[in-house]
């Protein structure tokens, strides 16, 4: 079952196509990536899944049903731009916000507590918040975000202002949020931090979507059949290079690239014949961020 669909979604702004004809699932329980360079489209997609601005043409469906205001308390969003009144105390601030959100009074207050608590920022209640740091505001944000339980969270850059220590707190909570059904858009621009997160992708460039699935499937996808190698000794000049080029020599290894028509089996074969001893043999597939870039770049 699929949280959130896109059938043919479009977004115009005067004479620019911001989203044109997008159609894409989010899987129940996933943390799933939106991709996309910088106007790409994907703050444009956010706002129309959020609700903060409407469809020119198709649909999105949250949980089998057409969007609508009432579910709006279903999503927790965490824009790139950052809205936290600055002049207000953090207590007073999460406090409003948690109300607004659908809980009492009551529950907002533990809840709060709860959070500052696990945020090791118990003290900070009676703090305006821009006596903060970024990074402390951004914790901050991220409990305004989430205090509600929202069953669709979509994270925007959530790991702004952060240090690598926040940064991995800030991630278990992401985990242990998905762990506990909550199905979690993630947008960004680190591609390392997609690749360690998100399970399956979409990548959106000039409003279209140019690239979907899931991680593992993708890289398999834009593989160049390249191979590590480790061996002791030298490779013998007379081998057969007719199956492999060599890609990089250096001296922890080698990197050879299997021809079309060829197999790593027949370069591992040609090694054990010259009575070579391997010591480690491992495929390479290329990073989201180079399949990121050659494909922004029209390369692939």
């Amino acid at each position: 079952m699929n949280v959130l669909s896109l059938r043919n979604v479009t977004k115009i702004y005067q004479n620019h196509t911001a989203v044109n004809n997008v159609s894409f699932d989010v899987p129940q329980g996933s943390i799933f990536g939106l991709l996309g360079p910088n106007g790409a489209g994907k703050t444009s997609l956010i706002r129309m899944i959020t609700m903060i601005t409407g469809i020119d043409q198709g649909e999105i469906k949250l949980n089998g049903q057409n969007l609508n205001q009432n579910m709006i308390l279903d999503i927790g969003y965490l824009p790139e731009e950052r809205g936290l009144y600055k002049k207000m105390k953090v207590g007073e601030q999460l406090m409003y916000l948690a109300q607004l959100r659908g809980l009492t009074k009551q529950e907002a207050k533990h809840d709060i507590n709860e959070w500052l608590e696990k945020f090791d920022a118990d003290t900070w209640w009676n703090k305006n918040v821009e006596e903060l740091s970024k990074g402390m505001q951004q914790k901050i944000q991220f409990i305004a975000t989430v205090i509600h339980k929202p069953k669709l969270l979509i994270l925007d850059e959530p790991f702004t202002g952060l240090d690598p220590l926040n940064t991995n707190l800030i991630k278990e909570e992401i985990f242990k949020m998905n762990r506990n059904g909550a199905s979690i858009i993630f947008s960004t621009h680190r591609m390392e931090q997609v690749e360690e997160i998100c399970k399956d992708i979409v990548l959106i460039n000039n409003g279209a979507l140019v690239l979907e699935g899931e991680m593992n499937a993708v890289k398999q996808q834009f593989k160049e059949n390249k191979y590590r190698i480790e061996f002791d000794g030298t490779l013998p000049s007379h081998l057969k290079q007719d199956s492999f080029t060599i890609d990089r020599d250096d001296e922890n290894g080698l990197v050879i690239q299997v021809l079309p028509g060829h197999d790593s089996n027949e370069f591992l074969q040609s090694l054990i014949q010259e009575g070579i001893h391997i010591n480690s043999f491992q495929e390479i597939l290329p990073s989201l961020n180079d399949i990121f870039i050659k494909k922004v770049n029209n390369k692939i």
